[in-house]
């Protein structure tokens, strides 16, 4: 691990740079191969970024400008997130996931001075031309790169580094990250230098990234899951981190994993979730020992195996989070020994808050806060059961050296953001066990007020229907009468017995009324023709589907 005399991004290149040397950093996934010509060094890495600053301030950039980084997963995007802080500038990463109408929305409300882009992003702004400078990320060689200034490309050598580099300290603004949550909100949040390696450093207690791992990039860049646990912790740590020319599908998955092999991965439930429902749980269900309970438990540590294999037979850590992960899978997962991790997190928090090691965390609980953060629930009190002391369900709140400065442009959101005694407000309902570790239970904008005044908590209601067989995901949301409703999405198998699925849904919904309490059941349960449309970690947009109530 690298040490840094100052917590900011540009001493980390540097340092990594004299630590790691000619290690690979980053390489591209590409025609069933790792692209030879896609290699990026750390020493690389640290020239690249170096000259990319200075491209930026021939482009007129200078120390706390923004600059907007709009392009998918490849090695020219953590050199160009490098580069921006060696400018001393502050980066705007954007999903590409956005629409054209919410990238011109960042690139104004930031006030972006440049946009560092691949190609195919130009799409995004056919309407409205950008008359600030371009780069062109999938431009950028050993030697050259390319620019748009005023509507007329150029290619320009890659100016080598001399001289003094901007300093920036740790606590000044690092980059601001536009978040688009599943209650449709859209805010720039601010990060620290700091913040970020903070958060990586803490992070890097529970994935323990080294320079004999190999990361397979499975997420958006622009995320800051990806960014911050992966990325910046893979650069601390030594790390290779592989890039995916294309997105994850099961066709561009398996060779890439065959030919990785990798050691560690970051995801979201989905991917795990699906791998279990599609590939599993039809494998265990028609295996005549799965059936008898004495050996059961062997045959799922068998399939247990099976699974690290088919993700390259290496793996030692697979951190899921983003999103709940359903509890039947990880069910499988715990009792298959299999080494996965769930993490809890917010982009206000750069982005972890909680996480263990993997197995080493009980059912359903994300683990303890990472080191220099703290938690408290607001407003619960302490109570004994089963399993000893806990608090009540309430608000999580937390205080860190991971916690953001603010909302960009928006001093009431950030007032509102925090509490008198300055603990951020997380928007998550949950509670801690008497070794503090925490359990989250949804959000506070999705909870609901049964017909008595129970809390209700529709997360809890959709993972019971999607361990289902016909569902490939739901959303419970409350009718303005009052009544619980299911929106769900079928598996392709349900869709093709449309005859006997009306059937099949009242008796999913009379199956899952007997798991629930009376105040939770639900009274009817509607197929969702469309895929739901989600943020970038696979979480469902709820307020496009919930209707609102006065």
């Amino acid at each position: 691990m690298v040490h840094l005399t100052e917590k900011t991004l540009a001493n980390l290149c540097l340092e990594a740079s004299k630590k790691y040397g000619d290690k690979n950093a980053f390489s591209l996934f590409q025609e069933e191969k790792i692209c030879s010509k896609s290699k990026i060094s750390y020493k690389m890495l640290n020239l690249g970024a170096r000259q990319i600053s200075l491209v930026l301030k021939q482009l007129g950039i200078n120390p706390g400008d923004h600059v907007m980084l709009l392009s998918d997963n490849c090695p020219q995007w953590p050199l160009s997130y490098f580069g921006i802080a060696a400018a001393g500038a502050v980066s705007v990463p954007v999903l590409t996931g956005f629409s054209a109408e919410q990238v011109q929305y960042v690139a104004e409300h930031a006030q972006v001075s440049a946009i560092i882009l691949s190609r195919a992003m130009m799409a995004k702004f056919e309407e409205k031309s950008p008359v600030i400078p371009l780069v062109f990320l999938d431009s950028i060689t050993e030697k050259e790169i390319t620019v748009c200034i005023e509507g007329k490309e150029k290619t320009m050598p890659l100016p080598q580094p001399n001289g003094e580099f901007p300093q920036r300290k740790p606590e000044d603004l690092a980059t601001i990250i536009y978040t688009s949550g599943t209650q449709g909100s859209n805010k720039g949040v601010m990060l620290s230098n700091s913040n970020l390696i903070s958060c990586s450093l803490a992070s890097l207690t529970v994935s323990k990234i080294n320079t004999s791992d190999r990361i397979l990039s499975v997420l958006p860049l622009a995320h800051s899951y990806e960014c911050t646990v992966a990325m910046i912790s893979s650069v601390v740590g030594g790390g290779s981190i592989i890039y995916l020319d294309r997105p994850p599908s099961p066709s561009i998955l398996q060779p890439a994993l065959k030919a990785v092999r990798p050691t560690i991965i970051a995801a979201v439930p989905m991917l795990i979730e699906k791998m279990y429902r599609n590939a599993i749980a039809p494998k265990l269900q028609s295996n005549k020992l799965y059936h008898f309970p004495l050996i059961r438990a062997l045959v799922i540590r068998i399939a247990g195996r099976k699974l690290i294999k088919a993700l390259g037979g290496k793996l030692k850590f697979f951190g899921i989070g983003g999103a709940p992960l359903v509890p039947e899978v990880e069910q499988f997962l715990r009792r298959a020994r299999f080494p996965y991790a769930i993490g809890y997190g917010l982009t206000e928090a750069a982005p972890l808050v909680a996480g263990t090691e993997p197995q080493k965390f009980p059912f359903r609980s994300t683990g303890n806060a990472i080191p220099g953060v703290e938690l408290r629930i607001a407003d619960s009190k302490e109570s004994e059961g089963p399993g000893g002391k806990y608090t009540s369900i309430g608000e999580i709140q937390i205080r860190g050296p991971n916690v953001m400065m603010g909302y960009y442009r928006n001093e009431e959101l950030t007032r509102e953001a925090f509490t008198e005694d300055k603990w951020l407000r997380t928007g998550d309902l949950g509670y801690l066990d008497n070794k503090d570790r925490l359990y989250v239970n949804g959000r506070i904008k999705s909870l609901i007020l049964g017909p008595g005044g129970e809390n209700i908590y529709p997360e809890e209601i959709e993972g019971l229907l999607n361990s289902s067989n016909i569902i490939e995901e739901a959303l419970v949301y409350a009718s303005e009468m009052g009544e619980l409703i299911a929106l769900v999405r079928l598996t392709d198998a349900a869709k093709a017995a449309t005859d006997m699925m009306e059937q099949a849904l009242e008796e999913l919904r009379t199956w899952a009324n007997k798991k629930l309490a009376s105040f939770s059941r639900l009274s009817k349960i509607v197929i969702q023709e469309e895929p739901f449309e989600k943020t970038s970690t696979m979480k469902i947009k709820r307020y496009l589907y919930v209707p609102c109530r006065a």
